[in-house]
């Protein structure tokens, strides 16, 4: 095994010591994973990834893997992974199988399965590996229980082509190390117990070249595989819905507008409180959320005097619009005391033909027998004369009356107009 350190360095310690002897158990198996790995690639050409059609080409991506464990007490441990394209989740580690689960079709991109099995194994490996060498050696790098821990690893495609790649670890939340170059790095203000980490993991070269070779050819591979795998889905357009509210007001006098963009896809759209074309600063933006569906919401809010809500508007960016935004004015202050009105006035109108009918119905209330005229009703013609009918007798009285509730009306809608 590579000691990788310069000539004349001090022994190791005890704990660097235990931990060589566990990385020399490990390291001849994710050896023979690694080779087969760059077989492949060498013997297709792969080295330099291909480069996937279509508009997410075009588009800065990342695929990184997440890792999450959660150390109790020194011998109880949980950890949790995934795999993630973008913002689209495309793996899972299933836990009690230790299996890779495929969440979509394409999640497999052009990998071979001798392949994935390979990186199943590694995974494997790695998650067992890990909990025992940190519940090792949590006195010694000064962990104090419980603690957690978080990793970031993945690389980025931009242009067509690998643009980059990136390993970050985290401890309790907070930065811990990074892999930069070929070495592991403590992050700024992580302190003695990161620099101690990354002088213990620096001396064994066959840790990092593995870990250099999953980043910078194993990663872009997969990575190209899926975009190529997964473009249609990757491609798909959808156009968002947009509509506002008011939220809770946040004190007298005050209006919390509320713009809801609903149902788009893919992820990024650029929301944003207008007046005419300035941008309003106190606008706030929430977290972008899932639909079941695979789309997106989101909402975004703006606080502001009740009589600065004029002329106001929501403009919404998104790559399925064509370049062509939505904008929608506000209108809450009168908006719904319009609609209010209107169905009082369809009410009140049905009232009146609903009372004209019956009007009609009791004045011609008595039963004759069918094909005779009753005599009351022979004198009301009569008296009318020719031309005449029982319901111009009611006209003037419901033209007075819808006269006057349209002036009624009129006047209480002309001060909204008016604004």
């Amino acid at each position: 095994m590579k000691a990788g350190g310069p000539g004349g360095q001090r022994p190791p310690g005890p704990a660097e010591a235990s931990f060589s002897c566990r990385a020399a158990m490990l390291l001849p198996l994710l050896l023979t994973f690694q080779g087969l790995l760059l077989l492949h690639a060498a013997g297709t050409g792969a080295s330099q990834a291909p480069r996937p059609p279509g508009p997410a080409a075009e588009e800065p991506l990342s695929f990184h893997v997440l890792q999450a464990s959660s150390f109790a007490n020194h011998s109880w441990a949980h950890s949790q992974g995934s795999g993630w394209l973008g913002d689209v989740q495309t793996h899972g580690w299933d836990t009690a199988l230790d299996t890779i689960r495929f969440l979509w079709p394409w999640s497999r991109g052009n990998f071979s399965t001798q392949e994935l099995n390979n990186l199943q194994s590694l995974f494997r490996l790695y998650f067992h590996g890990f909990t025992i060498e940190v519940q090792a050696f949590a006195h010694e790098f000064q962990f104090e229980y419980p603690f957690e821990l978080q990793v970031l690893a993945g690389c980025t495609w931009r242009a067509g082509k690998p643009s980059g790649s990136f390993f970050n670890g985290a401890y309790q939340g907070s930065d811990f190390l990074s892999f930069q170059g070929n070495s592991w790095q403590p992050s700024p203000g992580a302190g003695s117990r990161a620099q101690k980490v990354c002088a213990v993991l620096n001396r064994y070269r066959d840790i990092k070249e593995i870990v250099l070779s999953l980043l910078s050819h194993t990663c872009p591979r997969f990575l190209a595989g899926i975009l190529e795998a997964g473009k249609s889905e990757l491609g798909r357009q959808v156009k968002p819905e947009v509509w506002l509210s008011t939220g809770p007001s946040p004190g007298p006098g005050r209006l919390l507008l509320v713009c809801h963009v609903s149902g788009f896809h893919p992820k990024p759209v650029w929301v944003m409180w207008m007046r005419g074309d300035q941008e309003q600063r106190g606008t706030r933006r929430g977290d972008v959320l899932p639909h079941a569906d695979d789309t997106w919401y989101l909402r975004v809010t703006l606080d502001v005097a009740a009589g600065q809500a004029a002329g106001l508007s929501c403009r919404v960016k998104h790559s399925s619009l064509g370049g062509q935004d939505i904008i929608i004015h506000w209108g809450g202050e009168w908006a719904p005391l319009t609609l209010m009105c209107l169905a009082v006035l369809v009410t009140l109108l049905l009232l009146l033909v609903l009372c004209s009918r019956l009007k009609k119905l009791s004045s011609n209330g008595k039963a004759v027998a069918p094909g005779a005229r009753s005599p009351d009703s022979a004198a009301a013609a009569s008296a009318r004369g020719p031309g005449t009918s029982g319901r111009q007798l009611h006209v003037p009285r419901e033209s007075w009356i819808k006269n006057r509730l349209f002036k009624k009306l009129k006047a209480s809608l002309n001060p909204l107009w008016q604004r």
